[in-house]
């Protein structure tokens, strides 16, 4: 069986006032995520890992800022997307390890809900998607709440 490695990294500035989607749910925070879509970082960096993973580019590739049809969109379209592309290609997912770095709100009880949203997006069973959560002890843009950054790693494996 072929498998292959791939990594994602997003980062996300916030601002107050705007809506704050992270891992596919809504939070509860004042500020939320400045993007083109709605700027899920979570969703990006793993979408990133995917791609990367069966060496079709990134996520700016196939889906970029300057496409007018993808301003405000729902990042897990986007994900389901990146599932399809990947999957022509003959790959399906192993398994997903990913970091959210953040202040605040405080993320770990929502991890559960994030690991079922995104499992019924990519069609896979929550135990294939680890999420943890860290904070930057409030240093630089993350420990200033300034931003939100994601990391993930997504393991392919060739049917």
């Amino acid at each position: 069986m072929d498998f292959r490695i791939g990594f994602g990294y997003d980062v996300h500035q916030l601002q107050e006032g705007l809506p704050f989607w992270l891992g596919g749910i809504q939070l509860e925070h004042t500020k939320g995520s400045l993007g083109h879509s709605d700027g899920d970082a979570l969703i990006h960096a793993i979408c990133d890992a995917m791609l990367g993973a069966a060496n079709l580019g990134d996520i700016g590739l196939h889906f970029p800022d300057t496409d007018p049809s993808l301003k405000g969109i729902d990042s897990k379209i986007l994900l389901r997307k990146t599932m399809d592309i990947v999957a022509s290609k003959g790959y399906s997912i192993g398994n997903i390890d990913s970091t959210i770095c953040l202040q605040r709100p405080k993320v770990k009880s929502y991890i559960p809900h994030m690991q079922a949203v995104l499992a019924k997006t990519l069609g896979i069973d929550p135990q294939q998607i680890s999420i943890k959560a860290t904070t930057t002890e409030k240093l630089g843009f993350v420990g200033r709440e300034e931003g939100v950054s994601a990391y993930a790693v997504v393991l392919l494996k060739k049917d």
